[in-house]
């Protein structure tokens, strides 16, 4: 059994400053304003709309990233209605063959230390159902029959494309200190690298 912390990968190569000036082209279309657009006026444009709210503009633009979490926190990151996913399936996913080093992966919780009670229960837990799992497929069972005993904290991959807009939305949900620790372990990671590489748009949340 292999035991791995989450992280992500954006998948789009992001030019933040192109990103808005094609928002700026975009938006002025309801103004009928394209000709104050100067090298240099997208943040300001871009910052205009947000505080008026109208974000609509910024659904033009997406982002994919692909998170490598635990299974229990991918179903709440699909609760998100207005995104594409795509994810790894244990009913085609056979851990048991050497692609995936004949073993099941799971996701540390960020919740207890390694030499508490709680992590040696959760990793009892997990080696059992990776045993399970390993004497089901040797029995014969398929992949889709012996998933049945894998738990929560198995590491899947999920491929998200959002717009600009819906980012906004997860982002005030998910890094919220309301929020389960292991989506904040997430959101509050790639939030950061979003700020990173998109100037203006998501300067307003979290922090």
């Amino acid at each position: 059994m292999k035991i791995i912390r989450p992280y992500f990968i954006i998948e789009d190569s992001i030019d933040g400053e192109e990103i808005l000036r094609r928002i700026e082209r975009a938006g002025r279309t309801a103004y009928k304003s394209e000709h104050k657009i100067t090298p240099d006026s997208a943040k300001k444009f871009v910052k205009m709309i947000l505080d008026l709210g109208h974000e609509s503009v910024i659904e033009h633009e997406k982002v994919t990233v692909r998170v490598i979490c635990d299974r229990g926190i991918s179903h709440e990151i699909v609760r998100h209605r207005i995104a594409s996913y795509t994810q790894e399936s244990t009913r085609f996913c056979n851990y048991s063959k050497g692609r995936f080093g004949n073993e099941i992966t799971v996701i540390k919780p960020c919740f207890w230390d390694d030499g508490s009670k709680e992590y040696k229960i959760w990793r009892d837990a997990m080696e059992n159902a990776e045993r399970a799992y390993m004497e089901l497929i040797k029995l014969g069972a398929k992949p889709e029959e012996a998933r049945s005993v894998l738990p929560n904290s198995l590491k899947t991959e999920i491929v998200i494309t959002m717009n600009l807009r819906e980012w906004r939305h997860f982002f005030k949900l998910r890094t919220s200190k309301r929020a389960h620790p292991q989506m904040r372990e997430v959101a509050t990671s790639l939030l950061q690298a979003f700020k990173e590489k998109i100037p203006v748009i998501f300067d307003d949340i979290g922090d």
